[in-house]
């Protein structure tokens, strides 16, 4: 049985590997929805509220109004001087490649999933007419592929779609 939940946030991000106004840093209202593989055994498979109480605090402490950085892009070093010089606080996501939404689905799922629920796939809509949808299989093919680039010693890419 599948269960839907939808959550939703706030952040920033840019896309420095791009040579377009997404290189910039902007901002967009993230809406992800869940798909979870549950298993019934008696009137009812999970409580909406187990879902809730894991991964709204997850999102509202990670994700919600913070900047989704890669570690590798300049602007996070800069960033870090910056809190080091001023004292100044940024609450700061850290990606270990670019901030892409199909490398946001790929953190997600990892981060739920890490949680101890079952997903089936993930989408999530970056604006109102662009949605990815992430699945299992995806998943564990971006997790074999980028094991294999940190194994390499390759710097990490965005996921090409």
């Amino acid at each position: 049985m599948i269960v839907q939940k939808d959550y939703k946030f706030y952040a920033a991000h840019r896309n420095e590997e791009l040579q377009d106004k997404c290189r910039n840093l902007h901002g967009h209202r993230y809406g992800v929805r869940c798909f979870f593989e549950t298993h019934r055994s008696g009137s009812y498979s999970t409580l909406f509220a187990e879902f809730d109480d894991k991964i709204e605090p997850l999102i509202k402490n990670h994700y919600d109004h913070a900047m989704l950085i890669n570690v590798h892009d300049p602007l996070y070093e800069t960033l870090c001087q910056h809190t080091q010089r001023t004292g100044e606080a940024f609450k700061l996501k850290e990606f270990e490649r670019p901030t892409s939404v199909e490398n946001l689905a790929f953190q997600l799922f990892s981060e739920i999933t890490d949680l101890g629920f079952t997903l089936d796939r993930i989408e999530i809509r970056e604006t109102d007419t662009s949605v990815v949808s992430y699945t299992r299989a995806d998943w564990i093919a971006d997790s074999r592929l980028f094991a294999r680039q940190k194994q390499e010693g390759r710097a990490p890419h965005a996921v090409a779609n």
